[in-house]
C-alpha cells in the first residue's frame, strides 16, 4: 500500500494493490491502500481481470498490549489547520451564471465566476455594507458580483465598483478599504476549485509558494475521471476514521460491496482479521503497513497498464458536518464508462454512503456524550484492524490540538439529530449541488408529469372515441402505472433510500 497522507482539510487515498506501506502525511491528502472501497481515496493497480473487492487478510492480528493514552502534547510542533489549501467543489458542478454558497472549516464563503478575469473567485460570504450574504446575490451584466440587498457591486479583486446610494458628486466611498469584499486566495487544480482559508493580504500570492496536493492520475489525460461531491452529517474526524477502516466494509455495506470470502466463515458476512500497523508518527502524519493478505483477489504480478481507483477528498465543514469530494479514475474501458451517464455512477456511490451514514452520525454523538474526555478510554480497540484509526487519533491529539481548529467560528457542539428520513435525504446533501443529478432529477420529474397528463388524455380520448376505446384505456393505465413507478424511482434515488441492516 502506498501511503496515507493527510493534512488539515482534505483526504485522498492512493492504493496500488502491489504495495503494502501506508503513509499518513500532511496535505490532508490521505494516501491509503487496501483495495478499492468507495469510502476512501485511493488509486490502485489492477490485474487484467479488474474487480473491486475489499481487503480481508487471512491471519489473525491482535494488539498484545494497550496503546498509550492519546493525550495532547504541548511540546510537539503543531499542525496548522489554516496553512493548507482546501478543496471547495468540482468545477463541473459550479454554474458560472450564479454565486454559490459553501462552508469550509466553519468559514462561510461564496464561489463565483469572474468573467473579466476568466477565473473562479472565493470571497467571504458577507457584504461589507451590512453583512448580507453575497451568495444570495447575482452576477450582473458587467460580470461583477452584486449584493442584492442594496446593490453594491464587486470585481474579482474584491474592490467595490458601485454603490447605488452614493451620490456621484459626493465622497468616493467606493475607494475605501472598508467597502472591499474579503477575498480568499483561490485556484483551480485537478478540476476542483481550491481556496486558502486566510484573507490576509500576505497570502495573496501563496500559490507561488505552496500548491494543492498533486495526484498523477487526476492530471493524466489517459484516465477518465468521474467526480462526486456530497455533504455528510458527521464530522471530519469520523470520516477519516471510516476511510482508514477496511474491517467495517463486509458489515456496514453488506449486500452492496463484494468482499473476498475467507476459507472459513465465522459469520454470514465473512469478516476476518486485518493486519495493520503504524511504524512512524510525526507532525506530518504517520507511516503504516498493511499485511499482504489484505489485498483481495490481486494477482502476484498485476498489469502496470490497467489502473483504476477512488480518490476521496474529505473536507471539514463544521462540527458534525463534512464534505466528501471523490473521483474514480481509470485508464481502461474508457469509452464504455463515458457512455454511462454520470448520475448513474452517483446512484451507486450514494447507496454505499447511505448504508453507514446513520450509524456514523449516531456514533459521533455517543463519543461526544461519553463522560470520558479520552477517545481511547471511550472506545475499546483491541485488534490491529484499528491501528490506523488509533494512529490518526494519536496524530490528532499530539500535533493537531485534538480536533479541527474552528477558530471560534463554532462552539464545537454537534447539531441536533433530525428524523432519519431527513438525515438521509440526498436532495439537499447532493442532488441540488450536482449538475448531472440535478438535471436527471428535473428530467425525470418532467417525464412523470407528462405521463400523468398522457394518462388523462387517453382517458378523455377513450370517452369520446367510439372505436379503440379499450386500447386508449389500456394506454392510460400503462402511462399511469409508469408515472407511479417513476415517482418511486425519483424518491428512492434522489431523496430517501433507507438501508435497514436488520433485513439485509
Amino acid at each position: 500500500m502506498e501511503g496515507l497522507r493527510t493534512s488539515s482539510g482534505l483526504s485522498s487515498t492512493h492504493m496500488p494493490t502491489s504495495r503494502s506501506k501506508t503513509h499518513f502525511t500532511k496535505h490532508k491528502f490521505l494516501n491509503f491502500q487496501f483495495n478499492p472501497l468507495p469510502n476512501s481515496t485511493f488509486s490502485r493497480k489492477t490485474p487484467s481481470k479488474s474487480k473491486l473487492f475489499t481487503a480481508m487478510p487471512s491471519s489473525p492480528s491482535f494488539v498484545s498490549k494497550p496503546e498509550p493514552e492519546l493525550e495532547a502534547d504541548s511540546r510537539a510542533e503543531k499542525f496548522d489547520w489554516y496553512a493548507h489549501w482546501y478543496p471547495v467543489m468540482p468545477v463541473c458542478d459550479l454554474d458560472k451564471r450564479a454565486p454559490h454558497a459553501k462552508k469550509v472549516m466553519g468559514l462561510d464563503i461564496v464561489v463565483w465566476w469572474d468573467k473579466n478575469g476568466s477565473s473562479w473567485r472565493v470571497f467571504k460570504d458577507a457584504c461589507p455594507h451590512r453583512l448580507a450574504p453575497l451568495s444570495e446575490g447575482r452576477i450582473d451584466q458587467w460580470g461583477r458580483l452584486q449584493c442584492v440587498y442594496h446593490g453594491w457591486c464587486f470585481n474579482g479583486s474584491g474592490n467595490c465598483n458601485f454603490i447605488p446610494q452614493a451620490p456621484p458628486d459626493g465622497p468616493p466611498v467606493c475607494t475605501s478599504k472598508r467597502a472591499c469584499a474579503a477575498v480568499y486566495p483561490s485556484t483551480v487544480h485537478h478540476d476542483i476549485v481550491w481556496f486558502w482559508p486566510d484573507t490576509d493580504p500576505q497570502y495573496k500570492d501563496i500559490i507561488l509558494k505552496k500548491q494543492p496536493p498533486f495526484i498523477p492520475e487526476l492530471d493524466d489525460p489517459s484516465y477518465i475521471k468521474i467526480s462526486l461531491s456530497r455533504d455528510l452529517p458527521y464530522g471530519y474526524e469520523v470520516m477519516i476514521e471510516n476511510l482508514m477502516d477496511p474491517a467495517h466494509v463486509p458489515y456496514a455495506h453488506y449486500g452492496i460491496m463484494r468482499t473476498r470470502e475467507p476459507k472459513v466463515k465465522g459469520d454470514r458476512e465473512g469478516g476476518s482479521p486485518v493486519e495493520l500497523s503504524v511504524k512512524k508518527l510525526d507532525r506530518d502524519g504517520f507511516v503504516g503497513d498493511q499485511g499482504d493478505g489484505a489485498i483481495a483477489d490481486a494477482e502476484k504480478q498485476p498489469s502496470m497498464q490497467r489502473r483504476e481507483g477512488l480518490i476521496f477528498f474529505c473536507v471539514p465543514v463544521s462540527p458534525g458536518n463534512s464534505r466528501l469530494i471523490s473521483f474514480a479514475p481509470k485508464n481502461f474501458n474508457v469509452w464504455t464508462t463515458k457512455v454511462v451517464p454520470r448520475f448513474i455512477h452517483h446512484l451507486a456511490i450514494n447507496k454505499v454512503l447511505d448504508s453507514d451514514l446513520y450509524l456514523l452520525h449516531l456514533e459521533e454523538r455517543k463519543i461526544m456524550e461519553n463522560e470520558s474526555s479520552s477517545w481511547q478510554k471511550a472506545c475499546f480497540v483491541p485488534t490491529k484492524s484499528d491501528a490506523f484509526v488509533v494512529g490518526f487519533r494519536k496524530w490528532l491529539n499530539k500535533y493537531a490540538g485534538g480536533q479541527v481548529d474552528w477558530r471560534g467560528n463554532h462552539g464545537g457542539a454537534l447539531p441536533p439529530t433530525p428524523p432519519r428520513e431527513q438525515l438521509l435525504d440526498r436532495y439537499w446533501s447532493h442532488v441540488v449541488n450536482c449538475s448531472s443529478c440535478n438535471s436527471a432529477f428535473k428530467g425525470f420529474s418532467a417525464l412523470e408529469v407528462i405521463l400523468q397528463f398522457a394518462s388523462l388524455a387517453f382517458i378523455g380520448i377513450a370517452g369520446a372515441a367510439k372505436h379503440k376505446a379499450n386500447t386508449m384505456v389500456a394506454m392510460a393505465v400503462v402511462c399511469f402505472a409508469c408515472s407511479k413507478w417513476l415517482n418511486q424511482f425519483i424518491y428512492k434515488n434522489f431523496h430517501f433510500h433507507d438501508y435497514d441492516h436488520a433485513f439485509r
